[in-house]
């Protein structure tokens, strides 16, 4: 059996793609504390630190989604300081330990974000898009990517947008006051948000792990990005509440400070490499998506 090795196996795409793998591959994690992420994961995945590895000859493929949660806390220097290095550090790491190896892994499928683009407008982004606008998020996701490309092996980068899921992620934090009733848009509503369904998110990250023509960056979203103001509406309704309010710009950088930017801009993101390799998504629409989750 095919051994793939996972950074970021505990958090919310981890998680999933570990119970996947589980089937047909030997999964190990990375974690700084084993005893817990082996809790976690029960007999699906073992284990390790990573100053335990030596090399990554016994593995077939590494699977690197390690990093800080970018929204989570106020963007002081510091935490932008903890953003950068969860990141860069470990995927660093990973490129040592694989161009130190004598055999190889097959595969290197390294974690990124539509954050790459930096805040664009309503014009569609596939990922031939050039004309980054540079800010923080551009620039965690810019050297993360240069970073990973440095392996010596097929390269694979997961430009994720914002992953549906009820168990966490955004969608996670936005429930509770649209279950109260005091959801709505933020801001006028018209930034756009590129999202796509956890199962989805899974599936491409497998097809890209399968797929040996792949290689290069790949947007993981949906085909059919909406306005925060249109998935505002269809969450409200999927929860049978009303979506009478609206959340001012000026409220969200009080709360938020500098990493407002995250959802008061948006991007429109089409996910035109993996459509063009052949990839067929469960979930093209926010109806089907919102529907298959049990909110």
């Amino acid at each position: 059996m095919q051994q793939v090795l996972i950074t970021g196996g505990t958090g919310l795409i981890g998680r999933h793609l570990v119970e996947k793998l589980s089937d047909n591959y030997k999964v190990t994690v990375v974690s700084r504390d084993p005893t817990r992420a082996t809790r976690l994961l029960g007999d699906q995945a073992q284990a390790v630190k990573l100053d335990s590895l030596v090399d990554l000859d016994d593995y077939h493929a590494i699977i690197n989604l390690a990093g800080e949660p970018i929204a989570d806390k106020r963007w002081t220097d510091n935490q932008k300081q903890r953003i950068c290095s969860s990141r860069w550090d470990i995927t660093k790491k990973l490129v040592e330990l694989i161009n130190a190896s004598v055999h190889k892994p097959k595969v290197f499928i390294s974690g990124s974000a539509i954050g790459v683009y930096g805040r664009q407008g309503d014009t569609p982004i596939n990922e031939d898009f050039k004309e980054f606008h540079e800010e923080f998020s551009r620039e965690v996701c810019a050297k993360w990517e240069e970073i990973a490309l440095k392996a010596e092996t097929r390269v694979c980068l997961l430009r994720t947008g914002v992953v549906l899921d009820e168990d966490g992620g955004a969608l996670a934090k936005m429930l509770m006051p649209f279950r109260l009733g005091l959801g709505g848009p933020i801001s006028d509503g018209k930034q756009y948000m590129s999202w796509i369904h956890i199962e989805d998110m899974i599936r491409g990250i497998t097809f890209l792990l399968e797929n040996e023509q792949c290689t290069g960056p790949y947007n993981l979203t949906s085909p059919n990005p909406n306005t925060n103001a249109f998935f505002s509406i269809k969450l409200a309704s999927r929860l049978e509440r009303p979506c009478m309010f609206r959340v001012p710009s000026f409220v969200i950088k009080t709360l938020m400070g500098e990493s407002s930017d995250l959802v008061l801009f948006g991007q429109k993101v089409i996910p035109q490499r993996l459509m063009s390799s052949g990839f067929n998504f469960t979930y093209p629409t926010l109806e089907e998506a919102l529907g298959a989750l049990d909110l």
